[in-house]
């Protein structure tokens, strides 16, 4: 209710400053006043006695300043700070799939077994024990029934020595 009405009255001095300050006249500065050709009070206009338009544009914009901050806060408590589109409306959730992945080996390949020479180069990776310590590969395996997470380390062969070419 509050919001509404003074989003109105907002809306109403926007327009009423706009009218005002295109009434009122120009000060006749030309563009040398503009760089500073005609002394300091050319560029802010003679200081006269204010008219009745300037004493409205003055008390218009008060009052558009004073709106807008008053809307700015209560919008602001009305949905909290830093909330986003995404925290009020949750995507929906991805529907649980079951554990029906396997994985297939070539027949010539045996888990933990070290290929043969002119096989695949790549040896096999063996699950360690222990914790995982920092920097250490590692493998996170979930219980699809009870939920459980359990992170085993990872032991990786060193890397295959390359052969270095031969000089001529």
């Amino acid at each position: 209710m509050v919001y509404t009405l003074l989003t109105i009255v907002h809306v109403l001095v926007c327009l009423f400053l706009i009218v005002v300050v295109l009434l009122q006249s120009g000060k006749a500065a030309d563009l040398a006043g503009a760089f500073g050709g005609m002394g300091s009070q050319t560029a802010f206009g003679p200081r006269g006695s204010a008219t009745l338009l300037s004493k409205a544009t003055t008390g218009s914009a008060i009052l558009f300043m004073i709106t807008s901050l008053s809307l700015s806060i209560m919008a602001t408590r009305q949905t909290g700070v830093g909330s986003t589109i995404l925290d009020k409306h949750p995507g929906p959730a991805a529907p649980k799939q079951p554990n029906t992945s396997t994985t297939t080996l070539p027949p010539s390949v045996t888990p933990g077994t070290p290929p043969a020479t002119g096989q695949n180069p790549m040896a096999p990776v063996g699950v360690g024990t222990g914790p995982v310590k920092p920097g250490q590969p590692s493998v996170t395996l979930t219980d699809p029934t009870s939920g459980e997470s359990k992170t085993v380390p990872l032991n990786l062969p060193p890397p295959p020595q390359q052969q270095a070419p031969p000089k001529k």
